[in-house]
């Protein structure tokens, strides 16, 4: 399939990806799992740290469960911070064996009605600790005698999937470079470039190398959208930004870099495990790119031919609409980043 072909019809595709993301598109880049940080303080006493979105996608609410062996001692008001809502619990447990919560269940309710995931961290005295993600699928897990890397690897990858899955704003920047570039090995070095661009920031914010305004990176990832809709105009092709589009990726790939290290950053990391966490996050964004990009190609297949008669009307439709929902954001973030 020629370029120029691939454009049109992927543009014609996009109307269809928007129809179904519009309806989030409010809540773009605003995905953050759960977390409940657990912490054995004593031989029967456990301190809790639960922080959940402020925005709810359903009435029901979110909560973390344990054993009914165990009865909240303390708690204090829910803070709000950032995008979440923290609670400070205290736990005793009296009934437990000599090993505490290993052998017991731990979970979180709600997460199905609210298609939702929320991230398990156990620290015990002894030094184990333990890392689980839970979804409407797996609500609760049994603590394991001895925590296992594995774990590690699955459930990051897992987050580093969703959260891509969960950032509308990088899946259409993702899109727009299909639209940019087409296919073939243009399209393989231009979404390398974007990865690398990504996993470079991702890494050196989590490692704590830099710093940056979280407002102010929003903002210029709305920028970026919309800077490549403005390029997505432009009919001159010869130019040195269409025939090395990765550029453009890598370059803004860094700005997307830094809005997964922010989540990740609420999610916290595994002490004791962060490279590899850190490593397997970044391999389920990727993985969560590929799976995007071959879910757009496979709708293609499927509905080229329907919609051939009116490919030509629809080829600037979706440009357009890939310009006004981040020239929204822009303003949206741009007066957050004022406020």
């Amino acid at each position: 399939m020629k370029g120029a072909a691939m454009k049109k019809v992927l543009a014609s595709l996009l109307l269809l990806t928007l129809g179904l993301t519009l309806g989030n598109a409010a809540n773009a880049h605003r995905f953050a799992p759960s977390l409940l940080k657990i912490k054995q303080i004593g031989a029967e006493q456990y301190h809790l740290v639960w922080k959940t979105p402020v925005q709810a996608t359903s009435s029901v609410p979110l909560r973390p469960t344990w054993p009914e062996s165990c009865e909240v001692s303390q708690s204090s008001p829910a803070q709000i911070e950032g995008t979440g809502k923290v609670t400070s619990l205290q736990l005793t447990c009296k009934s437990l064996g000599d090993d505490g919560l290993v052998g017991d269940t731990i979970g979180v309710s709600g997460l199905s009605a609210n298609q939702a995931s929320a991230m398990v961290m156990l620290s015990l005295l002894d030094g184990r600790q333990y890392q689980e993600v839970l979804n409407g699928e797996q609500a609760e897990f049994v603590v394991p005698v001895e925590p296992g890397a594995g774990e590690v690897v699955t459930d990051y990858t897992v987050l580093g999937f969703e959260h891509i899955w969960g950032g509308i704003d990088h899946l259409l920047f993702v899109f727009g470079l299909l639209l940019l570039v087409g296919g073939g090995a243009r399209l393989l070095w231009t979404i390398t470039a974007f990865t690398v661009g990504h996993s470079i920031t991702l890494s050196l914010v989590t490692l704590g190398f830099f710093d940056y305004p979280v407002a102010l990176v929003e903002f210029t990832i709305a920028l970026s959208i919309f800077l490549l809709a403005v390029e997505l105009t432009r009919k001159g092709s010869n130019d040195l930004l269409w025939r090395h589009p990765w550029w453009l990726a890598g370059g803004f790939g860094l700005l997307h870099g830094m809005g997964f290290a922010g989540a990740l950053a609420e999610t916290g990391l595994p002490q004791d495990n962060v490279p590899l966490a850190l490593l397997f996050f970044n391999v389920g964004i990727e993985l969560g790119q590929i799976a995007f990009i071959l879910a757009v190609l496979a709708l293609w297949w499927v509905v080229r031919k329907p919609i051939a008669p009116w490919q030509d009307r629809l080829r600037w439709v979706p440009v357009y609409v890939l310009g006004g929902l981040s020239a929204m954001w822009c303003i949206e973030r741009g007066l957050e980043t004022l406020a």
